[in-house]
């Protein structure tokens, strides 16, 4: 179907379902966290534009959540319906890891995700602010497992193979803290934290063009500016932590990345840009900087590269797909930092809230967050092929006796399905998000000027315009 064979389709039937799905934990996550913090904030300091702006965001943060639970549980079927041989060789080692993230994190978050939602009145503030961070620390404890599972298999360890080719436990601390685990989590997570920014300062900046005088745009604005000048440096630092990592147990994945065929003894060039090819083995019009590829990662100029040509062809990552991710991943990266010094340079002359070419560039970088981490993820997933479980079960003995018709009209089915559904769901969100933050939000005001539908009493009390201290 589609000139594409079995395998080839239920690669892509996965890699669509995967980067629907990663998009919503990757908000979710950070979102959690900076609902804790703003219900924190205010139990602390007992100000109301704390909780005002908590109510505007935790709204959103339900429907992510929803859209996340729904996209999560079809990529569950698909281990059995296409993966079944993977399925059958690891799930003595996967299986109880995603069993622990369903009874531990994600229990977590659903038992205390009402209380969180609609408790506050009667539970108290307290409660309410312990019920707010057991969903932060579930979403976190939910990440924790799933990146175990996801790193196991790019460094496998604590296991041996019994006489039907299952990966059978030995040592399930080696099994959850393989080599690769910690690199990945702070990766990750750093990486939803700066992709819930990034959205934050986006809607901030619209709703600052729209009133620069919003204190509660203001608020969201300054405290997502400071996630982005703290976070995205750390972020670069960890990624050059989990590139070290990478070259000690997936040399193969780095060189591909950084469009090495040849190995480079005295030193290895930084290939900016180019054109990597497989078949001639050779990056075409490649744009490189002398010895510092090697500086950058072996942290010598003349440390040793291995290029691809030192492994199999039948071993070789596709190059040009991950030497493309890897840099839109890394470009947005440096974007980040950079609109971050620009808001501490505005900050420091006081036009933070006034710098209107700052609030529409704040907007395009909005989305930009899902970008990275869907380029991070093919760099990952890409360059760990032709493996499943790195070096050890390859891919294409992981897919099960499938017909190319059938998988290809499932394929067809998810697309239409997902973007009707998911389509929607994102379309609501962004109607959220362009209410004002200066009143509450409620899930059935959707309107850009209605008032029908918001709740009585408190929540749909509007905010004089007194504009107490910003962050």
């Amino acid at each position: 179907m589609f000139g594409l064979d079995a395998l080839e389709l239920a690669r892509i039937q996965f890699a669509f379902t995967v980067s629907a799905h990663i998009t919503f934990p990757a908000f979710s996550i950070g979102l959690a966290s900076y609902l804790a913090v703003l219900n924190g904030l205010h139990f602390i300091t007992g100000q109301e534009k704390y909780i005002q702006v908590f109510n505007y965001w935790k709204t959103i943060f339900a429907v992510v959540f929803g859209m996340g639970v729904v996209s999560g549980i079809v990529m569950s079927y698909q281990f059995g319906t296409n993966w079944p041989v993977f399925s059958d060789k690891t799930g003595p080692v996967l299986g109880p890891m995603l069993a622990y993230e369903v009874m531990s994190a994600f229990f977590l978050e659903a038992g205390f995700l009402g209380v969180m939602l609609f408790g506050r009145e009667r539970v108290g503030p307290g409660l309410h602010l312990f019920a707010t961070s057991m969903v932060a620390i579930g979403t976190l404890m939910s990440a924790t497992w799933i990146l175990s599972v996801n790193s196991w298999m790019q460094t496998p360890a604590g296991f041996s193979i019994n006489d039907v080719g299952q990966f059978v436990p030995e040592n399930w601390f080696e099994i959850v803290f393989n080599p690769s685990f910690p690199y990945r989590l702070v990766h990750m997570v750093l990486a939803a934290f700066l992709t819930t920014a990034l959205v934050i300062g986006g809607v901030g900046g619209l709703h600052l063009l729209r009133n620069s005088s919003s204190q509660n745009a203001r608020l969201m604005f300054s405290m997502a500016m400071w996630m982005l000048i703290t976070v995205a440096p750390l972020q670069i630092f960890a990624g050059d932590l989990h590139g070290l990592n990478t070259l000690k147990y997936q040399p193969a994945k780095i060189a591909a990345m950084e469009g090495h065929y040849e190995t480079h003894k005295g030193g290895a060039p930084l290939i900016l840009f180019g054109m990597p090819d497989d078949e001639a083995e050779k990056t075409r019009y490649a744009v490189e900087i002398p010895y510092l590829g090697s500086l950058i990662l072996t942290h010598s100029l003349t440390g040793e590269i291995k290029g691809l040509k030192e492994f199999p062809k039948d071993q070789r990552p596709p190059a040009a797909i991950i030497f493309w991710s890897f840099r839109i991943m890394v470009a947005i990266g440096f974007a980040m930092v950079g609109m971050g010094l620009w808001a501490v340079y505005l900050r420091w002359r006081g036009k933070l809230y006034n710098a209107n070419l700052l609030h529409m560039a704040a907007m395009a970088m909005g989305p930009m967050g899902f970008l990275a981490v869907l380029a991070g993820w093919v760099t990952t997933e890409v360059g760990r092929q032709p493996w499943t479980v790195y070096g050890l079960l390859r891919t294409v003995d992981s897919v099960g006796p499938l017909e190319a018709s059938a998988v290809g009209s499932s394929l067809v089915a998810f697309v239409l399905v997902y973007f009707t559904l998911f389509g929607s769901g994102t379309f609501y969100i962004m109607r959220l998000m362009n209410q004002t933050p200066d009143r509450e939000l409620d899930i059935g005001d959707l309107g850009p000027t209605r008032t029908a539908g918001i709740v009585p009493g408190p929540a749909a009390t509007l905010i004089s315009g007194e504009h107490k201290n910003d962050i």
